[in-house]
């Protein structure tokens, strides 16, 4: 799969853009702040509807302009997609796939497969359980397209159970409470087997590729905690974890309704990672969280490409500044064959051959 095109109309600090990128490595230079980052945010939003910055939609339109215009197409050998999103400042965006109405993520997910590393990808090892989540709902929107819309779908019955319980506290209405908790339930074993589905698919690659990035070898596990469940049966499906989440519910409502939120379910569950006998978050160096973090990453690309039987495209925001000469080569070896996308400040400082763009406010020039 690779990107054919893409332009810009007032996307962050870029008035207007038009970018053919080479099929194979794409290697964009610049100062900081002169908007290599947003080409590739840009592209991954083609790809995903939403900031891999976790900025909120508005925060993509240019300084004073009314709203922007992000357009692209991918071709793989399944034929051409063509992504158009057009973001006001207020109001809804406009989502077109091929000329036609997408309604949301799934549409796109069919046939558009990307996966970034980032600089902040550490984060999923250091920081709260929202990264561990965020990394397994992204990837199984992309393996099954469905679970974008029961992801989505389940965030809006959380939201609207604890809205009821923010407003009305424990007089929030008994029958109101128990047609919301059917739906969290129903919705949440959706999103809880996904999530289990897609940790099954990575952790056999993430073990490999972390002993492969030059670690001591060490057993790289998952340990899933589903909030409020003493134990997930393996190999449970959507139905039988929702008849476990509807008791859960209904034995937490009466500490639900004291602390006005919703404690049980797949919005508070966490993913454990797990070096050996030692938990990554807190007992691993900062190394050997950098290459769990990008075995990660290259999991979700060997899954998604064994998946797809075709290579996604690849971004890499800064990522060499943050690796070590070792790790740099390591990871260069272990890079498949397809499109990839590179930003740095120092050009001299990416081990990879390809071709060379020179970024400027504004403007991107072959370079």
């Amino acid at each position: 799969m690779r990107l054919s095109w893409i332009e810009l109309t007032d996307f962050r600090c870029h008035p207007s853009l038009r970018v053919e990128p080479d099929p194979g490595v794409n290697v964009f230079v610049g100062d900081n702040g002169s908007g290599k980052t947003s080409l590739l945010e840009a592209i991954g939003y083609l790809a995903s509807l939403s900031s891999f910055r976790r900025s909120p939609d508005a925060s993509l339109v240019r300084l004073g302009a009314e709203g922007t215009v992000v357009r692209g197409e991918f071709a793989s050998a399944t034929g051409a997609a063509l992504v158009e999103v057009e973001i006001p400042v207020t109001g809804r965006r406009r989502v077109l796939l091929n000329g036609k109405r997408a309604a949301g993520r799934a549409a796109i997910a069919e046939t558009v497969a990307l996966v970034a590393f980032l600089p902040d990808d550490l984060d999923l090892v250091k920081r709260g359980p929202a990264y561990r989540r965020e990394y397994l709902d992204d990837l199984a929107a992309q393996v099954w397209p469905a679970a974008g819309a029961e992801q989505a779908e389940y965030e809006r019955a959380v939201t609207q159970r604890n809205a009821l319980l923010r407003r009305d506290g424990r007089m929030s209405d008994p029958t109101t409470l128990d047609v919301l908790d059917e739906r969290v339930a129903a919705l949440g074993g959706a999103v809880l087997s996904r999530r289990l589905a897609t940790a099954a698919l990575v952790a056999p690659s993430v073990e490999a590729l972390y002993a492969e990035l030059g670690e001591v070898p060490a057993r790289v596990s998952f340990s899933y905690g589903a909030a409020g469940l003493e134990e997930v049966p393996a190999g449970a499906g959507a139905d039988e974890l929702a008849e476990l989440l509807a008791p859960a519910l209904a034995a937490a409502r009466r500490g639900d309704l004291e602390r006005r939120t919703t404690t049980v379910g797949p919005h508070r569950d966490d993913v454990d990672l797990v070096l050996d006998d030692r938990d990554a978050r807190t007992r691993a160096s900062q190394g050997e969280q950098r290459s769990v973090a990008l075995g990660l990453r290259l999991a979700a690309y060997r899954v998604l490409a064994d998946r797809r039987a075709t290579a996604p495209v690849l971004l890499l925001d800064d990522v060499f500044s943050e690796l070590d000469a070792r790790r740099s080569a390591r990871l260069v070896e272990r890079l498949p064959e397809g499109q990839v996308f590179v930003t740095s400040a120092r050009g001299e400082e990416v081990p990879l051959v390809g071709r060379h763009w020179r970024v400027a406010t504004g403007t991107v020039e072959p370079g």
